[in-house]
């Protein structure tokens, strides 16, 4: 059975400063990639990494991103891209209990 709750960690593996991140165009983007229901950015506090965390709706959803839009944004800057797949269903109930807002 595949899990209908995914998580996905990725970092692009760079130093740019987040001021020239253009978040707003890449969130219209990400908007309508298939089965994405949220990111959470997130940035290097030393390294200035750029990177999230994102929730999809499948496991295949989130595979189909890591390897077509996110690849190729990564390729694109020239940057290496670290990705992790997590079953998000599996870990629910210790979720929860820590005020989890991936659950709600």
């Amino acid at each position: 059975m595949h899990s209908k709750k995914v998580f996905l960690y990725g970092e692009l593996q760079m130093t740019v400063p987040f001021s020239d991140v253009d978040w707003r165009s890449i969130n219209a983007g990400l908007k309508k990639v298939p089965g994405l229901i949220r990111k959470t950015w997130l940035y290097g506090i030393r390294g200035g990494s750029v990177g999230g965390f994102y929730e999809f709706d499948s496991e295949e959803n989130a595979r189909n991103f890591a390897v077509g839009p996110y690849a190729e944004e990564a390729a694109k800057l020239g940057a290496s891209l670290s990705v992790k797949l997590f079953d998000g269903e599996v870990t629910e109930a210790p979720s929860r209990d820590m005020k989890s807002p991936h659950y709600d």
